[in-house]
């Protein structure tokens, strides 16, 4: 086990990658195979994670991924990343897709989706111990602060944990009662 790093802010990590959507990349409609923008959101996540954890990572879940409007062959897609919350071994990073022009212009938001990696030892691949995260904006706190009750859904969801021993979900709905 590596020695613990210090928590991090999320700018020090946020990661922006961008992609031109090319023939080879559509679908008979002309339009952004949808698996070649997750694998490119893939990317961008684990990049951003990577830097966060100072480590190698592996991608563990994906969940609300949103395809909200079509990119085009020929459009110029913007994909940025950044860590919400770390949870001992694994980082939630939330990832957003925006779609232009090739000169810019029409710029549009077309897909989000959070992304879960764990965090692995360079020597034996074991997961490691994650940096905390320190939110520094509204909207970082607001993520950091939602990031346990996605966390319960994804266990819960994938059989790991039962709706019963949830704490951040049973909450969420007391609120609401």
């Amino acid at each position: 086990m590596t020695q613990a790093l210090k928590p991090k802010k999320v700018v020090d990590s946020k990661t922006v990658m961008t992609e031109m959507v090319m023939p080879n990349d559509t679908n008979a409609m002309n339009n952004l195979m949808g698996g070649n923008l997750l694998r490119w959101m893939d990317i961008a996540s684990a990049i951003c994670a990577g830097k966060h954890c100072e480590s190698y990572v592996v991608t563990a879940s994906v969940d609300h991924v949103s395809f909200t409007l079509p990119i085009r062959l020929g459009e110029v897609v913007t994909i940025e990343a950044c860590v919400t919350r770390a949870f001992n071994s694994s980082v939630e990073v939330y990832v957003e897709v925006f779609a232009a022009d090739v000169k810019g212009g029409n710029p549009h938001r077309c897909n989000h989706a959070y992304y879960t990696f764990v965090a692995l030892d360079g020597l034996n691949g074991k997961p490691q111990t994650a940096p905390g995260v320190i939110p520094l904006t509204e909207i970082e706190q607001q993520r950091y602060d939602s990031a346990p009750r996605r966390r319960e859904v994804r266990l819960i969801l994938s059989g790991r944990m039962k709706l019963e021993h949830s704490k951040e979900i049973r909450a969420f709905f007391e609120k609401l009662v």
